[in-house]
């Protein structure tokens, strides 16, 4: 069953409805690690192919290629923004940026200022030298005058010019000091109101709640799991005379029994063999599938038989749904069981009866053993040893449920009639 289970990948969903929570959980983690072995198999399957030479295809006359640049190591060089130790992060690159536009835009002010000056001290001197003409009268009196208020101007333009650029120099500190002081406000204000929203919000809190003792009650599950792997381990380990148990080499098949001859009660006429009473949801070809699989591999292990005689067990059952299950423990007391042929699968499913309600675990039957599914690693060589291990030992150690009272026929003709026809 289990071996089904990971070849396909799949399970149906009314036989994962039939598991218990320690059993899902298991099958999880199985089908997980069956993942990553393919995984791994693909990816050891392409490096070996990568490995082999590959044949490099002729060049066209006159073609076009690319050649990409090789680093240190001989492999495609790949320069990805950030990850080297050098590389500068995003916000210290714009504010690169913005310095360099900034001084780009100053020394063009400069430039046009400096023009503007220049043009000032031309016409100056133009003024200077009608000052300087010889044939002017009080010549010397008028050039000194002049040179003066030649000297007056340009003092004057250079205050101006630094009052100017320190002026604006002012303007735009103040102008990116009231940017920062805006893009904080928004911040503080933003997180102001996330902190809100997240303190008044009731219902994030309760599913908060629900999360975490949902993660606890399955860390307490998977713990448990553990648990009883580790106890049943060891027990397999201890090894019990006469039950069946055998962890390192798979059981011998026990000789095949004879065909049961099932007799009419009394006061009661024989009725037609046949599967009347008998109502499944299963398909045809899917229910002819079970029935050669039952007589082809497990009547030869002694599957629903007594341990000790030729008879069928009375806790064995059929091909049966998990509702006519239910139904049948219905009316037993605490500790009432039965085994029952999967409808879905290829494999067996023990319910059991407890004071909380019905369970139900299945049981893997694809190693020519008997164990729960993903719960230890004892395998029993028949049903029967199962049953009776499990009449002393509890199936898990937080359920404590132990095989006591088994569920038998209540109708006529028995449900496992056609697996042994």
């Amino acid at each position: 069953m289990l071996r089904q289970i990971l070849s396909e990948m799949y399970i149906d969903p009314d036989l994962l409805a039939e598991l218990s929570e320690e059993q899902k959980q298991i099958l999880f983690f199985k089908m997980r690690e069956e993942q990553i072995r393919r995984w791994k198999e693909r990816e050891a399957a392409m490096e070996r192919k990568e490995s082999l030479p590959v044949k490099s295809r002729p060049k066209k006359e006159n073609g076009k290629s690319v050649h990409w640049k090789l680093g240190a190591d001989k492999e495609v060089w790949v320069w990805v923004m950030g990850e080297h130790h050098l590389d500068k992060p995003y916000d210290v690159l714009c504010s690169e940026i913005t310095a360099e536009r900034e001084r780009l835009r100053t020394e063009q002010e400069a430039e046009e200022l400096r023009k503007t000056q220049s043009e000032e001290f031309t016409n100056n001197l133009k003024t200077k030298s009608q000052c300087s003409d010889p044939q002017t009268p009080n010549n010397w009196k008028t050039q000194s005058a002049c040179k003066k208020v030649a000297e007056e101007e340009e003092v004057r333009q250079e205050s101006r010019s630094a009052c100017i650029l320190e002026e604006k120099k002012t303007q735009k500190e103040l102008v990116k000091e009231k940017q920062d002081e805006e893009i904080k406000q928004v911040e503080e204000d933003k997180t102001k109101q996330i902190y809100k929203n997240w303190k008044e919000d009731s219902e994030w809190q309760a599913s908060l709640r629900k999360s975490k003792a949902a993660d606890e009650k399955r860390r307490s599950l998977a713990k448990q799991a553990r648990e009883d792997y580790k106890r049943l381990s060891l027990a397999a380990q201890r090894g019990r005379s006469g039950e069946g148990l055998s962890v390192p080499q798979k059981p011998r098949r026990p000789p095949l029994p004879p065909k049961p001859q099932f007799l009419p009660p009394a006061g009661h006429p024989p009725k037609p063999l046949g599967n009347q009473g008998v109502t499944r949801t299963a398909s045809s070809s899917a229910q002819e599938d079970i029935i050669r699989w039952f007589k082809e591999e497990q009547l030869p292990c002694r599957a629903g038989y007594q341990k000790t005689s030729d008879t069928i067990a009375p806790w064995f059952h059929g091909i049966l749904t998990l509702k006519k299950a239910n139904e049948l423990l219905s009316t037993g007391l605490p500790g009432t069981f039965l085994i029952r042929v999967s409808e879905k699968m290829k494999g067996y499913a023990l319910s059991y009866l407890s004071e909380e309600g019905c369970k139900h675990f299945l049981i893997d039957a694809s190693a020519d053993s008997y164990s729960f599914l993903g719960v230890d690693q004892l395998q029993h060589a028949t049903l029967a040893d199962l049953v009776e291990y499990h009449k002393e030992e509890p199936i898990t150690s937080l359920g404590k449920e132990l095989l006591l009272y088994p569920c038998g026929q209540q109708e006529q003709p028995p449900d496992y009639l056609e697996l042994f026809e």
